[in-house]
């Protein structure tokens, strides 16, 4: 297996949540109201599993790797492009989680901003996996030898085996408890 293997895979499950992102601000746009439950949940899995799971071994590991490697300008324009877009999606969530606070405060006159940024997402993720699926994940392995192929699946194991600690531990600091 290919370390961007797992990754593709990662896209697969990312691209479920795509459609449920596009009926919720669909709903949104059409009701005038929107379920922040619904919302809430959402974003909470573009946070954990997309952004903190996925985009985090891209960005700590194979994009690190890649980093240290001598890329043809092409590869590194589409990496420099692809951490950017990692930077637009995080911002997008964010944005969209200060909203439905507010809107769950009383502050209705953001619920324009949610199906703004809800649509951005839904809109967002279709492209970028392809761009790493189809123009780079592939292509970009060339510059690494089997020995290093397999230091970036087994890293990549690592990262996934501590992430639900340190997904809880988070939380648990955010509650204001010690350490």
């Amino acid at each position: 297996m290919l370390p961007v293997g797992p990754l593709m895979e990662e896209h697969r499950v990312i691209e479920k949540i795509v459609p449920i992102i596009r009926r919720i601000a669909a709903a949104g746009r059409c009701d005038g109201k929107i379920d922040l439950r619904e919302v809430d949940l959402t974003l909470d899995f573009v946070r954990a599993y997309a952004d903190r799971c996925h985009h985090g071994k891209e960005e700590d590991i194979l994009f690190a790797a890649l980093d240290r490697k001598p890329l043809a300008a092409g590869h590194r324009k589409t990496l420099d492009e692809l951490v950017e877009e990692h930077k637009q999606g995080r911002r997008a969530v964010r944005e969209a989680v200060e909203t439905a606070e507010a809107c769950r405060c009383g502050d209705q006159a953001q619920l324009p901003v949610i199906i703004e940024r809800l649509e951005f997402l839904a809109d967002f993720y279709p492209g970028h996996i392809k761009k790493e699926d189809r123009g780079f994940f592939l292509p970009v392995m060339d510059y690494f030898d089997g020995a290093e192929k397999q230091k970036l699946i087994e890293a990549e194991r690592e990262f996934d085996r501590c992430l639900i600690h340190a997904i809880y531990r988070d939380r648990i600091k955010g509650l204001g408890c010690p350490k």
